[in-house]
Formats: structure tokens, C-alpha cells, sequence
């Protein structure tokens, strides 16, 4: 299917219908093909190593309980840089993949400003403007942007202070650990959504596909520019069949 200008000026990406490596049921649609869901779990993998890492090192109640999974404290020391350095990576390979779909647009402050009623759940379905990704999945996804360039920064600062300079050092430190834990903080909100807020949404990482049901509730502007059928239509056709379903 041809995106429309339309989609491409609000930055959503033209719908994926095909990949060979993910089997795609009826009533499904291609969420995220497999070199995406690749680099997605590269990202993942190496932010919990560079975290768990980080935590052994940052003080000594941690280091007794994290230290002995990396092989003790110096071969700790010795690997976290480079598994930070291999998230910052994978991260730029993300980055790459995103970029234009995660570009800000007016749906997405029109989303800010119904936040609450996101959160609170009062709507059964998402905004109709709601494209590949919604105003707090981008805002998620550019605060980590920003932390890991600091976190790279401040990394290399202390990594290698005879190059930067001693006296930086301190600073950096405390800006590390300020990435860090906003990095973290997302990451904790990010498993929730995924895991507990959207039920159906944690499959798209692992199985690459979504029900339509999921679509066009959580994303239904990419719902739309994937079928070429109208959200609203399909959920009150979904509705109305569910109410004339018999009770068991």
C-alpha cells in the first residue's frame, strides 16, 4: 500500500505488509519485522548489562550482589564502558530506524494534552490522529535520545579522564547518574506498557505482528494507512457483532 502525503507529513512510515521471517495470522497485521525486532532486543539486552553493570560498581551493597554475575569487581569495571558503549550502538541503529516516525507532530501535542484520560483508561480507544507511535511513546523515546548522549559524554569523561581531564570527572559522574536513572525510569514505564497498560502489545517485539483489534485501538491512524479501512467503522462493526454474540 502507497502511504499518502498526508502520512508521510505527520511522519508515519509506510505500513510494513510482508517479511519473510514472520508468519503473519489472519486477522493480523506486520507490527515490527525482524531486523527491527533485532536491534530492538540489541538495545534492550545491552541497557540491562550496562545497568546491571553500573549498579555493581555504584556502591557496596550493590557490588555484593551484582559483581560476582560479571566475574567480580575489576572484570566489572573492565566491561561496563564497553557494554554501555554497545548500547549507545544499538541505539543509534534504532535511532536510524525511527527517526522520521518519531519526528513530533500536531496529533502528538493534541495526545499530550489528553494524557490523562490515556492513563486513566476513560477511552476504549486511542485518538483517531494516532499514528505508528503515540505523543508518549516519542517523548519516551527522544528523553532516552538525549540520556544517552549524555550517558555516552559523561561515560568516555570518566572512561578516559587523562584524555578530558581529571577535574571533570566528578561532574560527569553525577550527570551519568542522572541518564541513568531517567533511562531506567523509562525503561520500568516502558515493560509496564508493554506488558501489563496494552495487553497484545509485548507479542509485536517477539512475534512481530499485532491483532487488528490492537491496531485500530491503540494506533488507529496506522491502522488506516495499513488496511485502508477505516478504525472507527471496524470497531463498531467489532461491537455491534459482540452484542448480538449469544451468551454462553
Amino acid at each position: 500500500m502507497t502511504a499518502s502525503a498526508d502520512s508521510v507529513r505527520k511522519g508515519t512510515p509506510r505500513p510494513y505488509t510482508t517479511d519473510r521471517h514472520t508468519y503473519i495470522n489472519p486477522a493480523e497485521l506486520l507490527r515490527h519485522p525482524l531486523h527491527v525486532r533485532i536491534v530492538h532486543w540489541s538495545v534492550a539486552i545491552t541497557f540491562v548489562l550496562a545497568l546491571l553493570s553500573g549498579l555493581a560498581i555504584y556502591s557496596p551493597w550493590t557490588f555484593r550482589f551484582l559483581a560476582p554475575l560479571f566475574g567480580g569487581g575489576a572484570m566489572t569495571r573492565l566491561l561496563h564502558p564497553w557494554f554501555a558503549l554497545a548500547f549507545v550502538v544499538a541505539f543509534a541503529f534504532e535511532l536510524a530506524q525511527w527517526f522520521a516516525p518519531m519526528l513530533w507532530t500536531k496529533a502528538d501535542t493534541e495526545w499530550m494534552n489528553h494524557m490523562r484520560e490515556y492513563v486513566s483508561n476513560q477511552e476504549t480507544r486511542e485518538r483517531d490522529d494516532v499514528g505508528f507511535f503515540n505523543g508518549g511513546q516519542k517523548l519516551f523515546f527522544w528523553s532516552i535520545v538525549g540520556s544517552a548522549i549524555l550517558f555516552l559524554i559523561t561515560g568516555l569523561i570518566m572512561w578516559l579522564p587523562e584524555i578530558f581531564g581529571h577535574g571533570l570527572v566528578p561532574i560527569s559522574a553525577v550527570l551519568h547518574d542522572i541518564a541513568a536513572l531517567i533511562m531506567l525510569a523509562g525503561f520500568i514505564i516502558h515493560l509496564y506498557e508493554g506488558l501489563a497498560s496494552q495487553p497484545g502489545t509485548f507479542r509485536a517485539m517477539t512475534r512481530g505482528t499485532v491483532t487488528e483489534k490492537w491496531a485500530w485501538t491503540h494506533h488507529p491512524d496506522w491502522y488506516r494507512e495499513a488496511t485502508g479501512r477505516d478504525p472507527k467503522e471496524d470497531y463498531e462493526a467489532a461491537v455491534r457483532k459482540l452484542e448480538r454474540k449469544p451468551p454462553e
